[in-house]
């Protein structure tokens, strides 16, 4: 009879923030098209190791399941991306999962994003309407500006980008490729405009635009492809000019 085949993973874990960090492998049976999440699930409903030992079940973050959510982040054979897109036909075996070292680890694959989320709320990433009143129709913007801008709004939060940034760390402040290609996003609208001197004064300061180093290693990991150093260079320009209408303290430079 042929032997089963099966699938080893060897996953970081960690019980709480506090604690050491420590090494589980598991094999679970091999079957075609699954993918990373369907293996976590198949480890949750039998945690036992693959020498053997009952464990405890894997925790990992997960919502909609179709790369749109980026809740289930993670580094997979080295490289952060989604696992519910991450096909284990097509990794390298064994399996290697870990969380994502940017962020502080809740437990196992779990991590806190809240630094991202936090850079969103300084550079005021949202469109400011006040009142709940029917202020009717707003501006239209043209199609072709919609179309890009379109690319930008893809972004999903899901932290990849900073993951692989060299730049962000704990010793940096630095705000990161997301929250900056959103700045751009959002100063592109015709209401967000309205803001958009602030937000660019914002990323001119500590943890902006200045921390960025250019390595471009968001870019290749960003998993809806967002142009984030295209975003990076157009925000350098309008900083330069954003710096002039500062210093000749006009807004019709």
């Amino acid at each position: 009879m042929a032997e089963k085949k099966t699938i080893r993973f060897i996953i970081t874990r960690q019980d709480n923030p506090n604690s050491a960090p420590y090494k589980e492998e598991f094999d679970i049976p091999y079957r075609p098209n699954l993918n990373v999440i369907a293996a976590l699930m198949e480890i949750r409903r039998n945690p036992v190791t693959a020498d053997g030992k009952k464990t405890t079940p894997v925790a990992w973050e997960m919502n909609c399941l179709e790369e749109v959510c980026g809740a289930c982040s993670m580094v997979i054979n080295g490289k952060p991306r989604q696992s519910c897109s991450a096909i284990v036909d097509q990794l390298e075996q064994p399996i290697r999962l870990e969380p994502m070292k940017t962020f502080p680890v809740v437990r196992d694959l779990i991590v806190d994003r809240s630094r991202m989320f936090d850079a969103l709320k300084k550079v005021k990433a949202w469109i400011p309407i006040d009142g709940s009143y029917d202020l009717g129709p707003g501006p239209r913007m043209p199609e072709v500006k919609r179309q890009w801008a379109y690319e930008l709004a893809k972004c999903m939060t899901c932290g990849c980008c900073l993951e692989a940034c060299p730049n962000v760390n704990d010793r940096s402040g630095f705000i990161g490729p997301a929250p900056l290609s959103q700045v751009r996003l959002f100063n592109a609208h015709p209401t967000g405009a309205m803001h958009k001197a602030e937000r660019l004064q914002t990323i001119m300061g500590d943890g902006g635009l200045a921390n960025c180093g250019n390595s471009q290693n968001c870019v290749q990991v960003c998993p809806k492809g967002i142009p984030l150093t295209t975003s990076i260079a157009a925000l350098n320009r309008d900083t330069t000019i954003q710096s002039f209408k500062n210093f000749f303290g006009s807004d019709k430079v």
